[in-house]
């Protein structure tokens, strides 16, 4: 159980990392006009 909890938390850290990135990468668009 300490295993897989510890995978969990690893993906978690992971995703959470990633979407920051991802986020940081989208650029922001606003409508001009």
């Amino acid at each position: 159980a300490r295993d897989f909890d510890r995978q969990v938390a690893e993906l978690q850290v992971r995703a959470a990392v990633l979407n920051g990135y991802t986020a940081l990468a989208i650029p922001v668009t606003e409508p001009v006009g």
